[in-house]
């Protein structure tokens, strides 16, 4: 059976989070920022890539790393973090990444004749006169770059704006010609940071970080993380620097706003901050975003769901899910792990991971790991209490009569098998206490057609959930 497309869609060890995927050569190519297993601050590690065919996002292959943080000459010796980078490739038909350090306001800029080579340090992105972008009188910090380049010229838009922050204007676009990094055009602001959202439109959904460009038609798209933080919203406009409107979200990392299967304001999994880009790979647009993981802000993952986009050029707002980059309904037979879950939660709503600080409180289920980071140890659901639910979202049913689950843990109760969140239970599965992976089983009839998959668990102390499978 061919590979299956799901979310995450990189291998449960890695942490990619950011995600700018651009297709050169047939080949989608996701450049992100690369966050550590159980890190203590974000993008601790350095820049990866990962590819896979444009006509198949299952298949996906490391190319390995792309670009070491002590490469840039104001970090020998590695103290600052590489933030959230993108790539284009300029008018000599080589390769620029572009990035930001994480203490300093200017935007570095690396070099390579591959797409996903070894880059090599260029230089930094500059007026005229040498005086770097973000270091001249009046400038404001430069914060995640996202690129489009079009004949001789490279559009780069930056900002990061907190709210209530009136010395942040909103995301700036700035025009550079074809060395790559000197600045032909000054930055203007194309969509405001929230003090300034006031009558633009933008009401709720201001500017408050990792600006992403992409051009469909004659239509630019700005895809951004709104000051709500866990969504990530979009503008259009004709021109590349100038009439910006909102038009609306596109995902949500909590699955906020939707109200096709619950209410609006209920959040269906632990969000955060949001970052990604949209691309168009064999005839179907998707858009690329991170989810949270391991209990912290730190460890984000990324994830892909198609996108539509009508007529009239809006995206209306997707659903996350486990079978995003499948293009269509998982196959529901056979073993899936639990790290799969696109939804998690408890009778405690909570719609941000870091409302506790950095880190959430025993009270809430995680998907995590065992050993370090790099290990290639495959993820599992941790800490499931009384009322957590697992959700999996779409698996294509027919025939599934026994349902087993992989289960650790000092827990004593048992998980009912659902297929909606607050549905009735088809059945449960008896577990208890155990410290090693015990499977446990039960004859549950799942009813054809396509169907989630929400296991509650009910019961005293708490259990670890490492797979599920349907037969």
């Amino acid at each position: 059976m061919k590979k299956q497309g799901v979310n995450p869609y990189l291998p449960s060890w890695e942490y990619v989070p950011d995600g700018e995927p651009h297709v050169f050569q047939d080949r989608v190519y996701v450049y992100g920022s690369h966050d550590r297993y159980n890190g203590h601050v974000f993008c601790l590690n350095d820049y990866v890539c990962w590819s896979a065919p444009a006509n198949d996002l299952a298949d996906w292959r490391y190319e390995g790393v792309i670009y070491e943080k002590t490469d840039d000459p104001l970090n020998p010796d590695g103290r600052m973090c590489l933030y959230a980078p993108d790539v284009t490739q300029g008018p000599d038909g080589r390769y620029y990444l572009f990035y930001v350090l994480d203490k300093v306001p200017v935007v570095s800029v690396a070099v390579c004749d591959t797409p996903a080579g070894k880059y090599e340090f260029y230089g930094y992105v500059q007026y005229a006169d040498g005086t770097r972008l973000g270091e001249r009188a009046g400038d404001q910090p430069q914060f995640d770059p996202g690129v489009l380049t079009e004949g001789d010229l490279t559009y780069l838009y930056t900002g990061f704006c907190a709210i209530g922050d009136k010395s942040r204007k909103g995301a700036m676009a700035t025009v550079i010609g074809p060395d790559m990094r000197t600045i032909v055009e000054e930055p203007v602001f194309i969509a405001p940071s929230e003090p300034y959202s006031q009558g633009s439109g933008y009401e709720g959904h201001a500017f408050f970080e990792a600006p992403s460009i992409r051009k469909r038609g004659d239509t630019y798209y700005f895809v951004y993380s709104s000051v709500v933080m866990h969504e990530l919203c979009y503008a259009t406009s004709k021109h590349p620097t100038k009439g910006f409107e909102y038009r609306g979200v596109i995902v949500s990392n909590n699955d906020m706003h939707i109200d096709s299967y619950k209410p609006a304001s209920k959040p269906m999994y632990y969000g955060g901050n949001n970052h990604g880009g949209l691309v168009e790979a064999d005839g179907q647009w998707y858009i690329f975003y991170h989810r949270h993981t391991n209990g912290t802000s730190f460890s984000r993952q990324g994830c892909i769901e198609p996108v539509t986009i009508l007529e009239d050029g809006t995206i209306p707002q997707v659903e996350i899910t486990t079978s995003g980059p499948n293009g269509g309904p998982l196959v529901g037979r056979g073993q899936y792990p639990a790290y799969l879950a696109c939804h998690l939660f408890t009778e405690t709503e909570e719609r941000y991971t870091g409302t506790h600080g950095a880190w959430m409180d025993g009270r809430f289920p995680k998907i995590t790991q065992d050993g370090k980071d790099g290990d290639e140890e495959v993820g599992y659901i941790a800490n499931m209490r009384d009322s957590a639910t697992a959700g999996f979202k779409y698996f294509q049913c027919e025939g599934v009569e026994r349902v087993k689950i992989q289960v650790r843990g000092y827990a004593q109760g048992y998980f009912e098998v659902k297929t909606s969140w607050d549905g009735p239970a088809l059945g449960s599965i008896p577990v208890d206490f155990t410290n090693v992976w015990t499977t446990y089983e039960a004859d549950i009839a799942v009813p054809d057609g396509v169907q989630a998959l929400y296991f509650t668990y009910k019961g005293n102390g708490n259990a670890s959930l490492a797979s599920f499978t349907l037969e």
